[in-house]
């Protein structure tokens, strides 16, 4: 077995995910593609060049707990060690009426984008503690659609992304509840709602662990990628304007090929493991030669009673102890 570092990277059959499986596997990485459609991921990691010999493609769907288990157990059948974990995938269905639930009963957007993550995160973190790399990292993908102190994050369309006191999830976030706020269903909130989670998940991760592990957990936003298969869902008419909008008007654009160039340097770079519990960021307006800086996340995101909480009760939802 070859002895390159090894990455898992969820939701790499398009977009950042698939992306950042090219630029990890130049960088002399393998890759471990974690799909749901391993069809689709194969014919476009042969589209791209990833060399056989650097990737592994196996089945996972976030939304499912079973799948998440079954998953961690088949990666451990490989023997490979595990160097890097990066939580990547999402589903974001904004013309959903009706919530779509998860096998467990769970919001479909919490459940894959949040909850899925949350469980990969700890299965697998005992994987990671045992690689001998130099730099374990765990990395989470975040966006600035959550964070309110960015201009992203304070647009009301549907709504900014507020947690309240959880009070959906503390009362079991099944049927008829679909919010983690116990509020009335918004799909394009639930997402951003998803996404905050996210991030404060990643630095829950390090406040509990950074230390005595040495892993380090970071959460980044590569940019707006505007034209990725994650916006599949939503009207023709905006899949044309979005992307020309972010190019001409914000200025935030970038191409999934550099959004996934910038995901593996926060996963392999050496200047990107020396700090951990970081937002690594490129800015809302792109500059060419702008280098990654820390960005400040919203003061919800940094609250430590929110983080203990909204652990504990993720915990409950996957059937793990707080």
């Amino acid at each position: 077995m070859s002895t390159a570092p090894t990455c898992i990277i969820t939701g790499a059959s398009s977009g950042v995910g698939l992306y950042g499986a090219k630029s990890l596997a130049a960088r002399g990485w393998h890759v471990v593609m974690a799909c749901r459609d391993l069809a689709k991921a194969t014919a476009a990691a042969d589209a791209l060049g990833i060399p056989k010999a650097s990737r592994t493609l196996m089945p996972i769907d976030l939304g499912s707990q079973a799948s998440v288990r079954a998953f961690v157990e088949a990666f451990r059948a490989t023997g490979r060690a595990l160097d890097a974990l990066v939580c990547n995938a999402a589903v974001y269905l904004p013309r959903l009426t009706e919530p779509m639930r998860s096998p467990e009963g769970y919001e479909i957007s919490v459940a894959t984008n949040h909850f899925g993550h949350f469980l990969l995160a700890n299965l697998l973190l005992p994987d990671l503690q045992r690689s001998t790399h130099a730099s374990r990292r765990l990395i989470i993908l975040g966006t600035v659609t959550a964070n309110y102190e960015e201009f992203g994050g304070k647009i009301p369309i549907p709504a900014p992304a507020d947690l309240g006191n959880l009070e959906g999830l503390e009362a079991g976030f099944l049927a008829p509840i679909a919010m983690l706020n116990g509020k009335a269903f918004k799909p394009g909130k639930a997402y951003k709602d998803s996404k905050l989670c996210n991030m404060i998940t990643g630095r829950e991760l390090h406040r509990r662990y950074h230390g005595q592990t040495g892993i380090v957990f970071n959460t980044l936003y590569p940019g707006c990628v505007a034209d990725t298969p994650l916006f599949r869902h939503t009207p023709p008419a905006f899949q044309r304007i979005f992307p020309w909008f972010q190019k001409n008007i914000t200025k935030g654009y970038v191409t999934q090929e550099l959004a996934g160039d910038r995901l593996a340097q926060v996963v392999a770079d050496p200047a990107f493991g020396s700090r951990s519990g970081v937002h690594w960021s490129w800015g809302n307006r792109q500059k060419e030669g702008r280098e990654a800086f820390a960005q400040q996340l919203t003061a919800r995101a940094q609250d430590q009673a929110l983080g203990e909480r909204l652990w504990t009760l993720t915990a409950g939802c996957v059937g793990m102890g707080s």
